[in-house]
């Protein structure tokens, strides 16, 4: 009996050292999981749902590094914003747009694509698109993004925007900077034109402050480069 007592003895004590253990550590793994959610939600946008700068930037790169000649990247810019915020609905029509137009283009994208809200009416894709499909693709996305959005009050605000893109296979190169300020110089270039503008070598000399085009809202501030 006695030989029994003393073979028990130390499981029981391995056991609640064990549990003494696992309390803590269960307890960093909550914590782990909960700062992780927190984190991959910080770099959500919280009216669209899509990624910020910071993380459509990552993701991109990815896109960018692995696709290379076949990816493409893209910047959007609402057209007559300000008139919808200032319209009768106010900022919650405002609000509305951008956040359909956030779907619009995250359906357009699909699941392997890019899709980010760089600030304001301001939005950011990549995508894998081959050279054969280029064109089609950012023609569909204009008409797609050109549908009316229909409101809180179930009124119909008329949209568009305004689409520039570029390809490492005509820039020759995969780095992601310089594919943005050439896709937002052509994006200026087609303004209020309704159709995307594919950039070309003309579009990556085009002089930047900040990462962005010379001239656009927020290139005389401190900003971060993408």
């Amino acid at each position: 009996m006695a030989s029994t007592v003393r073979v028990q003895a130390p499981i029981g004590q391995r056991a609640l050292f064990i549990t003494t253990l696992a309390v803590p550590l269960t307890g960093w793994t909550v914590h782990a999981v909960s700062l992780h959610r927190k984190l991959s939600a910080a770099r959500r946008d919280p009216l669209t749902g899509l990624l910020g700068r910071d993380g459509f930037t990552a993701k991109a790169r990815q896109i960018t590094d692995r696709y290379g000649d076949r990816a493409l990247v893209g910047i959007v810019d609402l057209d007559h914003f300000k008139q919808i915020n200032d319209g009768p609905g106010g900022h919650a029509a405002g609000d509305r747009v951008l956040a359909v137009t956030a779907a619009r283009l995250t359906a357009w994208a699909g699941s392997r694509g890019a899709v980010g809200r760089l600030g304001g009416d301001e939005f950011a894709f990549a995508v894998r698109i081959g050279p054969a499909r280029r064109e089609f693709r950012l023609a569909q996305l204009t008409q797609l993004l050109a549908q009316p959005v229909q409101v809180d009050d179930g009124a119909l605000v008329d949209v568009a925007a305004s689409v520039g893109a570029a390809c490492p296979a005509i820039l020759g190169t995969r780095d992601l900077s310089p594919l943005l300020r050439a896709a937002d110089a052509a994006m200026y270039a087609g303004k209020h034109t309704g159709r995307a503008v594919l950039a070309g070598p003309q579009h990556a000399t085009v002089p930047s402050i900040n990462g962005r085009r010379a001239g656009r809202p927020g290139t005389s501030t401190l900003g971060r480069a993408a």
